[in-house]
């Protein structure tokens, strides 16, 4: 999910701790858990910060490690563990129990994301992205809107967020439903396909959809359950090339190749460079697929420029390029 609603579902969690009879009746531990429910929400987002240094880093690491299980078991102990440095007096188990629970939560609606997390570290680097709520969904960051402004006004807040818990369960199950759906719906219009990615956007009934037969890939979407095909690309394996070849040993494009599930290559060459391109199908936007992988090379096939993620015209992705050293 994106920062914001894990902030909120941090505060909701702080909320809920409330019934909690030890955290209840001990302000300074229900005050340090509202801290930790905080923290422990945003913390296996620390990866963001590989931005920093390039998108290949984030691309290739992010809802990596910091969510898998030795990182989900981490991250409670070692936000507790700082919290009692300052507050002695907090009764520790308690703090502790609340902290895995927002971290665990973190993860697990990560999980209902296109993007998905490798949850699973150590025992498997599989990505698990089960594509039915989008990255950011209005609703799901209302409900929680409401449920702090009823708590700001003085209604209890472990019975709120129970409440409002509960609606957003049902609505998880409407979103599975929906889902269904669409698959059930591609089935029908294409019957060969043999893997479907379905991507949710933050409309109920508008999905992006990517399909892969045995000669082709079909990019679709679906909108108030009718299935549009948008485009068609004919099924073609990476060629074994000194070209390609040299363009796989670039950062950006291995980290693309080891991200993207479904995506189609383009070679040009030109007077005095090649120019190879990795395109990922499952976001296309008003004709548009921004999320690409690009890397030039000169005739001896050095690298001269490349850059990989989401970039939304070609002007803009020339002008990446073009501020990159060579």
């Amino acid at each position: 999910m994106d920062t914001g609603t894990h902030v909120v579902m941090g505060l909701a969690l702080g909320g809920i701790a409330t019934l909690d009879p030890i955290v209840a009746t001990d302000p300074i531990t229900a005050q340090s858990i509202v801290v930790a429910t905080l923290v422990g929400s945003q913390a296996p987002d620390l990866d963001t910060i590989l931005k920093l240094r390039n998108n290949a880093k984030y691309i290739r690491n992010h809802r990596g490690i910091t969510h898998s299980i030795p990182a989900v078991l981490l991250w409670p102990i070692l936000i507790s563990a700082s919290i009692y440095f300052f507050v002695p007096e907090i009764n520790l188990l308690h703090l502790w129990i609340w902290t895995f629970i927002a971290v665990i939560l973190h993860v697990f609606v990560d999980i209902f994301n296109a993007y998905g997390t490798q949850a699973l570290r150590p025992f498997s680097n599989k990505w698990i992205a089960l594509g039915v709520i989008n990255t950011f969904d209005p609703f799901i960051f209302f409900m929680h809107i409401v449920g702090i402004i009823i708590w700001s006004y003085g209604a209890h807040p472990g019975y709120t967020f129970v409440l409002i818990y509960s609606i957003l369960v049902v609505y998880y199950l409407l979103r599975f439903h929906a889902r269904r759906k669409v698959s059930n719906h591609i089935l029908e219009k294409i019957p060969d396909a043999k893997e479907i990615i379905i991507s949710p956007t933050f409309r109920f009934h508008h999905w992006h959809i990517a399909v892969t037969t045995d000669q082709y890939f079909y990019v679709a979407r679906s909108k108030d359950h009718e299935i549009i095909i948008q485009d068609k690309f004919e099924k073609c394996p990476i060629p074994n090339t000194p070209v390609i070849e040299a363009a796989q040993k670039d950062e950006n494009i291995s980290a693309f190749l080891s991200f993207s599930p479904v995506y189609r290559w383009e070679v040009d060459e030109f007077a005095d460079h090649y120019e190879v391109r990795f395109i990922d199908l499952r976001y296309r936007s008003k004709g548009y697929y921004p999320f690409v992988a690009i890397v030039q090379l000169d005739q001896d096939l050095n690298i001269i420029s490349s850059y990989t993620g989401w970039i939304f015209s070609e002007e803009k992705l020339r002008r990446k390029l073009e501020l990159l050293p060579s």
